[in-house]
């Protein structure tokens, strides 16, 4: 745990930002979203923490 460097949080309520959540949330409804979590992860440009 030491030595790692921590991932500072998007900025979600920036304009471009939540067009790229609503954009996954619109394939969550409508059940063309099968892993969340990672498309999540892939439009914002983050990594999973581990835990």
């Amino acid at each position: 745990m030491f030595g790692e460097k921590t991932q500072q949080a998007p900025d979600l309520t920036s304009p471009e930002n939540f067009e790229k959540g609503e954009a996954v949330y619109d394939r969550i409804v409508s059940g063309e979203c099968k892993d969340a979590r990672a498309e999540l992860h892939a439009a914002y440009g983050t990594k999973p923490q581990r835990g």
